[in-house]
């Protein structure tokens, strides 16, 4: 029996450079030795960007992941054949297009709720695109929520072992602030809590970063942390989790690459990705949990503008895949045991 992951790939936006970072990531041998991945995409989309990338690899189509070959060399995917490639235009905002790379992940998420793939690293998909497409979900990560019927999942990034929660993603910088509450905070420390514990983190510790300059210093830069950070820190702690802070974010995330926490809970969206990114922005990879199965993601755009010139990198890309096969099978066992 294989042990390895079933880890499936959708390709992402053909229009972008989903399929090209897909393309060169699996020419990496040493994913091979560590999942076993599946491509959902249009085979004409792929076979394309393997001759504008100059890559030879055996095309190897299948209807279900277990008629995977999964050699290095060789690309299993499962062929929607749902792209004219005739009217693809490289780099452009195009409703075939969303669609498309809305129905591979649609296909993904299928595959993971019934049991045929532990894990989805995803490329990268357009919004505009998605809804020239009357797609109804604006991103990767409400796509998710809605077809797993998960209600806010978590969103954390990791980078050189260093991991990071967010408590806001994409609001404004004053509706952020607004959101720092004792209330949410205290459930984000719960629940961030049992992800890092489904991820295989043993009594994980958690470090909430300050939201004004030195944490607020008391009330002289604020009354945030005061009111809401530090109260409910208290009351997570009372109930038996490790967490500490608020610590500044001028010095938390580097305590935390140096191993003194297991995650820092971020307060808001860019605090957190200022941090990852310009510690090693190809490396940063974003992790959806809270739904049935883990997924890992790029943490970069479609990249339009250099679309089908074979020059995009696939470091981030293949970073995913080697996290999603990480974390994938002991996330989904975890998962079930709660």
């Amino acid at each position: 029996m294989n042990n390895k992951p079933l880890i499936g790939i959708p390709i992402g936006d053909p229009a972008g450079i989903g399929p090209e970072i897909v393309v060169k990531s699996l020419m990496n041998k040493d994913l091979y030795d560590v999942g076993r991945p599946i491509v959902v995409g249009d085979v004409n989309v792929v076979k394309y960007a393997c001759e504008f990338c100059n890559i030879t690899a055996k095309i190897n189509i299948v209807n279900t992941p277990e008629e995977g070959l999964y050699i290095p060399g060789t690309i299993d995917i499962i062929d929607l054949k749902n792209v004219d490639i005739d009217k693809l235009q490289m780099g452009q905002e195009q409703a075939m297009c969303g669609r498309a790379a809305y129905e591979y992940i649609e296909k993904c998420i299928q595959l993971a709720l019934e049991g045929k793939i532990d894990v989805v690293a995803t490329s990268t998909i357009n919004k505009k695109s998605l809804k020239k497409a009357g797609v109804p979900y604006i991103g990767h990560t409400e796509i998710f929520a809605g077809l797993t019927n998960t209600h806010d999942p978590l969103t954390m990034f990791e980078v050189r072992g260093m991991r990071v929660f967010f408590l806001s993603r994409h609001v404004s910088l004053r509706k952020a602030c607004d959101m720092v509450t004792k209330e949410r905070l205290l459930d984000y420390i719960e629940r961030c809590t049992a992800e890092l514990i489904k991820l295989g983190v043993e009594n994980p510790k958690i470090a909430v970063a300050g939201l004004n300059p030195h944490s607020g210093e008391e009330g002289l830069f604020g009354m945030e942390e005061v009111n809401e950070v530090i109260p409910a820190i208290k009351e997570a702690s009372e109930k038996g989790y490790l967490v500490v802070g608020p610590i500044g974010a001028d010095s938390v995330f580097h305590l935390a690459l140096q191993g003194r926490y297991d995650a820092v809970l971020s307060l808001y969206h860019d605090q957190g990705h200022i941090a990852t990114k310009t510690l090693d922005f190809e490396r940063t990879i974003s992790l959806t949990v809270g739904m049935p199965f883990l997924r890992t993601s790029v943490d970069h755009g479609t990249a339009f503008d250099i679309a089908g010139k074979g020059i995009a990198s696939e470091v981030s890309m293949a970073e995913a895949i080697r996290l999603a096969a990480k974390y994938g099978l002991k996330y989904r066992q975890n998962y079930k045991k709660k």
